[in-house]
């Protein structure tokens, strides 16, 4: 295993003091810290001059355009694509989608259609479904989460009709940290016939993934929640797909020749990257994937199942605490939403913020799950490779705390 202490000593943000105490972030799903190595690449990049991709023949441009490409090839090694050419730079995971969406499947989806996404879904892959089948007169059809709190092949297989267009889903869930077996799945949706995109915004960044081995047509993650800057992320697709796809945004780069009444495109991933790209974010991602691998993803796999076997046995000893999820770290990823009856979520955040823990509370853009569970909201920790067991230690204790004041003291946190 890796030694947490150094790694913590390339973090910036976590020597700062917050309300008087070092900062314990438990907030990695939402977003997650930067180490100093992302920090300085963004940095070195404007420093050293930079030019425009794939404009002009100067130096600048020159050096800007390899840069780019490279981080390009960066990113197809780190999950496994059979080609750069497959990658794709967005601005998060929610763009990468709409690209999909709006690329791909508004020419290939129509009146009566079914596209088949899942309870579990972030809104950024609901949403974006919901506006298509809205244009298309289309319908939405969900798979239920199982009993194991994951989504099973052999469900998607029994709701999937010769009417189905496509299947979206979440490969790890961002409120509950149920690790979906995604190659069962895609095999399910291929058996059928049915294209699948997976939402991997909480796999990549926390264990190791292969999109030829889980053999999705598309796969989409952000930056900012793997160590890289806001600002970047990753559409993934099958070469032919990407090559079929027109593009969702016209302009600069896109374009092979323009005329009066029409223009011809340029090649993928090109045509599908409109405009000035972000190449420093870009840069910072490949930067941050060159972190990742230099701790290795297998080691943070092991060191986040450490903290999360710690995290529940001492959130157990917890009074009133509901926790949500799978039983163990076999088949969860590091994240824990819980709630303490009689104290609202939000109040309970704000509780453990005042003693320097960022956790996150609210509905995490599940509304839908969370109502198949029969809750509004949870307050929800998650845990990065930067994290130790002792963090772990001081959350629990200040669980204890708050559950151990009597129930008037919440009454009077403002806004109840």
């Amino acid at each position: 295993m890796f030694d947490v202490r150094k790694v913590r000593e390339r973090f910036p943000a976590l020597r700062a003091k917050h309300e008087g105490a070092p900062l314990i972030y438990l907030d990695n799903a939402s977003t997650t810290q930067k180490p100093d190595v992302v920090i300085e690449r963004i940095a070195s990049f404007y420093r050293s001059g930079c030019g425009n991709v794939h404009r002009g023949v100067h130096a600048l441009t020159g050096e800007t355009t390899r840069l780019y490409e490279h981080a390009r090839e960066t990113v197809a090694r780190f999950i496994g694509a059979s080609d750069p050419s497959e990658i794709v730079f967005t601005r998060n995971a929610t763009d990468a989608i709409h690209i999909a969406a709006f690329s791909w499947a508004w020419e290939r989806i129509g009146e009566g259609d079914e596209i088949v996404v899942s309870e579990m879904e972030h809104s950024s892959n609901l949403v974006p479904w919901q506006l298509l089948a809205r244009e298309k007169n289309a319908a939405l059809r969900f798979l239920r989460v199982g009993a194991d709190g994951r989504l099973r092949g052999a469900a998607l297989k029994r709701i999937l009709t010769p009417r189905t267009k496509l299947a979206a889903l979440i490969h790890v869930s961002n409120s509950t940290g149920a690790v979906n077996p995604v190659e069962e799945l895609a095999a399910a949706a291929r058996a059928r016939g049915v294209p699948i995109l997976v939402d991997g915004a909480q796999s990549v960044p926390h264990i190791p993934v292969d999109v030829r081995k889980i053999d999705c047509d598309f796969f989409v993650f952000s930056g900012h929640k793997m160590l890289g800057p806001t600002g970047v992320g990753v559409l993934h697709a099958r070469k032919n797909i990407l090559d079929s796809m027109r593009p969702f945004f016209g302009g600069g780069g896109t374009v092979r020749e323009m005329g009066r009444a029409g223009s011809s495109f340029n090649e993928a991933p090109w045509k599908l990257e409109a405009g000035t790209p972000s190449v420093a974010d870009a840069l910072g991602l490949e930067a941050a994937i060159g972190f990742l691998e230099m701790i290795g993803m297998d080691e943070i796999r092991e060191h986040e199942r450490i903290l999360v076997e710690t995290a529940l046995d001492a959130l157990a000893e917890v009074p009133r605490i509901a926790l949500y999820g799978p039983e163990t770290s076999k088949n969860r990823a590091g994240v824990i939403s819980f709630n303490i009856e009689g104290i609202r979520p939000a109040d309970l955040g704000r509780f453990l913020d005042e003693r320097g823990i960022a956790v996150r509370a609210g509905d995490h853009c599940t509304q839908l799950l969370f109502r198949s569970m029969g809750i509004a909201a949870t307050a929800r920790a998650s845990f990065y490779l930067y994290n130790t067991t002792d963090e772990i230690a001081c959350f629990a204790s200040a669980l204890r705390e708050a559950a151990a004041l009597p129930r008037s003291a919440w009454k009077d946190v403002e806004g109840a």
